[in-house]
């Protein structure tokens, strides 16, 4: 079988270190250049809100086909496989952003958060109060998101913090979604994800963060590959090489310099470490980045 593939946004591989932490758009800009079908995939670091305002969409959720009707909203969690058959009279926004600012956004509402580790499906009653709110909260963060007032981030994290506890509040009890054994999966790649974004400077080997996570090395090997499509130390290595690109991105050290900062001992070997994982020197990337 293909593998899943593994997306930052829809059909786009690549980190992008200009990107900012929330992404919004309508479902009609992505779905329209696909012919309104969005294959299975998968979004590895990266939470996503669908509120549906108008059409239908058939929903492939692990495998298993959901038809939506709007008004409804659908919460995603990273590493979920899912797809989407949209009419072509479909209405509604897509927001996108990094899984790791749940917690942040939701610290004062500590009960909230859990809710959105599982898929979250909402039907809206049309005309309703509920729904009403819903899209207004829609509507006020796409509404900053194409804005540059003042204050613009805070207002957006504001707004998605209420509209997550509406929804907390809509759906009540969650509802398992997964098996037991893929859900174990989901979760023990997330906190592997965690630890590498704390911990990827210290080049420790695949074996700590097994360790941390009571796993052996082997099976963490295979829970990557399985749902990663790459090894743990890939995993790890991509993390670096993210950090060297935005390094030579935003800053002016030099290739040496970046390779201490990352805390390679021989800046020779970080050049060829560099070239391995993006197909270019440093100086190359940073060339190709100036114009």
């Amino acid at each position: 079988m293909d593998t899943i593939p593994t997306y930052a946004l829809y059909g786009e591989y690549e980190d992008d270190p200009n990107t900012e932490w929330i992404h919004g758009e309508t479902i009609q800009f992505r779905s329209r250049l696909h012919d309104y079908v969005i294959a299975p995939h998968r979004h590895e670091r990266l939470f996503q809100v669908l509120h549906l305002a108008g059409g239908e969409a058939d929903f492939v959720l692990d495998g298993q086909r959901h038809r939506l009707v709007a008004p409804s909203i659908v919460t995603l969690p990273p590493m979920v496989v899912h797809g989407y058959t949209f009419t072509p009279d479909v209405e509604g926004t897509v927001l996108t952003f990094f899984a790791h600012r749940l917690d942040a956004m939701l610290a004062a509402a500590a009960e909230v958060a859990p809710t959105f580790g599982l898929v979250q499906v909402i039907p809206l009653v049309a005309g309703s109060s509920e729904a009403g709110m819903v899209a207004e909260h829609v509507a006020a963060i796409a509404g900053e998101l194409a804005s540059r007032h003042p204050g613009r981030l805070g207002a957006i994290e504001a707004h998605l913090a209420l509209l997550l506890i509406r929804l907390h509040r809509l759906h009540g009890e969650a509802r398992e979604t997964a098996p037991d054994a893929k859900d174990r999966a989901l979760r023990h790649l997330m906190r592997f994800r965690q630890l590498v974004d704390e911990e990827f400077r210290s080049h420790k080997p695949v074996e700590a963060y097994s360790h941390r996570l009571g796993l052996t090395a082997t099976h963490l090997n295979r829970l990557c590959r399985e749902h990663l499509g790459e090894t743990a130390l890939g995993i790890i290595h991509s993390r670096l090489a993210l950090e060297a690109r935005r390094y030579l991105t935003f800053t002016s050290l030099s290739a040496k310099e970046v390779a201490l900062a990352l805390a390679f001992e021989d800046p020779a070997y970080f050049t060829r470490f560099f070239k391995r994982r993006t197909g270019l020197t440093p100086t190359e990337f940073r060339a190709l980045r100036n114009g």
